[in-house]
């Protein structure tokens, strides 16, 4: 890291000769400067006539001489919303706004969003309705979706919005703490409102970032569970016709076989989402004790801020894209990647046995879609490795096929209802040594807690009949 971090210079000496020394130094770090900060006081190497020749007299004409006007109100704009944002570590409004431009421009194949129509939403509603009454015979797990939805990409973004906010956070928070640690220690304590203003940029860079990585995103996902997450409104099975029918252009199935798969999917999602109370903050949670265990790259941070030009906002978006997040290499961070992998692998492996049961039979394109869907969620399109890359975690089920194939033998050593019951309780599940050997999982001896139940109940009752003897 140098000296200097931030692009942040000392002042200059005070010559002997105060006339001497202003001549000497043309470029205004001199006493009788226009800036008597130097040159370039905040460290902001792309600002246009910042410590160039001429601007000590006139440091703001200098600054933006070279704007086209049409620009300048652009660019006071966008530093005014970066300088000004007092929130929390990202600013959601600009994430929002920029998601939102991004969907507007269409996908690289030209692709543009689009208001869904009546007959749309006709076919997403019917889809899910039947997709959950052929789930009824597959699992013990009721419908969890009140209502089926069909998305345009801009309403996919509004609605997921939220969660992204609770997973992305915890992240930025370390870029926060970090943006204050980078400075050396004995000028933290004068530092107070610079670091403020530092943490606001650093909200206006992640919100940046995360809006073109979430525009991206709505421009590929199918549902509103494509990540293996509650991202959506609990009870709202969504579905997104326009991309649906981007995915399925080149399969050779027909549209309405590989929408009802998609909706199988999205419905069977919802089932275990709404039916299993921890889940959710089981799952959000593990992503949270990642974030903790994550380090920021300083040197990549110094650099991100140092360089930092609101003439030039696209700068700011390639500075997270390189990515500055390193997990920590010890055993609490690789047993909080396990957790989550292992969390992530059984949502999707569940959903994977349980929507192919249910489609094997009824549709002749189940075994290809079911794989075209096991390498998508693999591999992850665009987007998601950008995701990734900024928030420094991959939603990434590794061991997909290892879980579907465990739920699948569960399902025939202990039927539906065994199978389903795991979900009762986290302590329940499969652990990530399970997966390694699921014979032994799924032929171990199991705690039958109905006996136990039935053993304290019947201990209270005897309880209870010794405390009204002994009032006789």
């Amino acid at each position: 890291m140098s000296d200097t971090p931030f692009g942040f210079g000392l002042p200059p000496e005070e010559p002997e000769n105060g006339d001497e020394g202003k001549k000497k130094d043309p470029a205004g770090g001199g006493q009788g400067s226009g800036n008597p900060f130097g040159a370039n006081p905040f460290g902001f190497g792309g600002l246009p006539g910042m410590g160039g020749p001429g601007g000590a007299d006139n440091p703001f004409g200098a600054m933006f001489g070279s704007l086209n006007p049409n620009d300048l109100g652009a660019a006071f704009q966008q530093l005014g919303q970066m300088l000004s944002y007092e929130g929390g570590p990202v600013n959601w409004d600009m994430a929002k706004q920029i998601a939102r431009q991004v969907v507007a421009q269409g996908t690289p194949d030209g692709t543009k969003d689009a208001s869904v129509g009546p007959a749309e939403k006709s076919a997403v509603e019917e889809a899910v309705r039947l997709a959950d009454l052929w789930l009824d015979g597959v699992t013990s797990l009721p419908s969890g979706a009140s209502t089926a939805v069909a998305w345009s990409r801009a309403e996919w973004v509004e609605a997921t919005l939220p969660a992204w906010q609770q997973l992305v956070d915890p992240v930025a928070e370390r870029v926060g703490a970090a943006m204050g640690d980078v400075l050396p220690e004995e000028m933290q304590a004068m530092a107070g409102p610079l670091i403020g203003m530092m943490r606001s940029m650093g909200g206006a860079m992640f919100g940046q970032q995360i809006g073109q990585a979430v525009g991206a995103l709505a421009g590929e996902v199918v549902g509103s569970t494509d990540v293996g997450l509650p991202l959506g409104p609990a009870g709202r099975a969504a579905l997104l016709p326009l991309n649906i029918e981007a995915f399925g252009k080149d399969l050779g199935v027909p549209s309405d076989e590989v929408r009802l798969y998609l909706a199988l999917r999205e419905a069977a999602h919802q089932r275990l989402f709404a039916h299993v109370p921890w889940l959710r903050a089981h799952l959000f949670g593990a992503v949270e004790g990642y974030a903790r265990g994550i380090k920021v790259d300083t040197s990549k941070l110094e650099e991100a801020v140092g360089q930092l030009d609101p003439t030039h906002p696209e700068q700011l978006q390639e500075a997270l894209q390189q990515g500055m997040f390193q997990p920590q290499d010890t055993p609490e961070q690789k047993a909080a990647l396990a957790r989550l992998e292992t969390a992530l692998a059984l949502v999707e492996g569940w959903v994977d046995a349980v929507v192919h049961e249910a489609a094997k039979s009824r549709l002749t394109s189940a075994d290809a879609l079911r794989e075209t869907l096991r390498r998508r969620r693999a591999s992850g399109g665009p987007a998601e490795q950008t995701f990734a890359t900024l928030i420094g975690l991959e939603l990434r089920p590794r061991r997909l096929r290892d879980a579907a194939r465990l739920w699948a033998s569960l399902t025939d050593a202990r039927g539906v209802d065994g199978r389903d019951g795991l979900w009762e309780h986290p302590d329940m599940l499969p652990t990530a040594t399970d997966l390694d050997d699921p014979d032994g999982f799924v032929h171990r001896e199991h705690l039958d807690f109905s006996e136990l139940d039935k053993m304290l109940g019947e201990a209270a009752e005897g309880r209870s009949e010794d405390e009204g003897d002994d009032k006789k």
